[in-house]
């Protein structure tokens, strides 16, 4: 009985984790959350003070309705939990400690914003929306470091990543404007 061996010039599949795993299940769903109560957080402590103090100022031009940044963030946090998604179920193979390190600071420095210019606004004044802009600063330069470890590890997350990284250059200019503006 002879048996066949498959010719050697077909290329080697690469097998990809499966997608309904429970802990990638599990670990999406976690990611999503976390973003979720980060979103939660930053809302309830804005939401008084873009009704007080926020309100009373005369806005650049380029600020879109109080509502438009809700459904924004909501999209661009689905969409940076499963690029981290995708890159955790990559760790079998790939280092992936470095990007995902960047992925929990820029998350950190994200969350910092909004406590540091809505809620210390009323009680230091300008510094807040200076601080706030030295966050920015810092949560870009973290985002050049998880965008380019993320297309090290997996191009796919690092394209979702594109959308976040426009909003908080635009943001950033919101908060450049507010600086300057405001006593």
């Amino acid at each position: 009985m002879t048996t066949t061996a498959a010719p050697r010039h077909l290329p080697a599949t690469r097998r990809r984790p499966r997608v309904w795993d429970p802990a990638a299940v599990l670990m999406l769903a976690g990611l999503i959350a976390v973003n979720a109560v980060i979103a939660t957080v930053g809302s309830a402590v804005s939401r008084p003070h873009i009704q007080g103090w926020y309100a009373d100022v005369t806005p650049p031009i380029w600020v879109p309705p109080n509502w438009a940044f809700g459904v924004v963030w909501s999209a661009l946090y689905v969409a940076i939990s499963v690029a981290a998604w995708l890159i955790w179920r990559e760790r079998r193979r790939r280092r992936v400690k470095t990007a995902l390190t960047a992925y929990v600071v820029q998350m950190v420095l994200n969350s910092l914003w909004s406590p540091v210019f809505f809620a210390l606004y009323p009680a230091i004044g300008s510094l807040a929306t200076w601080l706030a802009l030295g966050i920015h600063m810092a949560l870009l330069l973290s985002l050049v470091v998880m965008v380019s470890e993320f297309w090290q590890v997996r191009r796919t997350a690092s394209i979702l990543t594109a959308p976040y990284a426009i909003w908080v250059i635009y943001a950033a200019s919101i908060t450049v404007a507010y600086a300057v503006v405001l006593p």
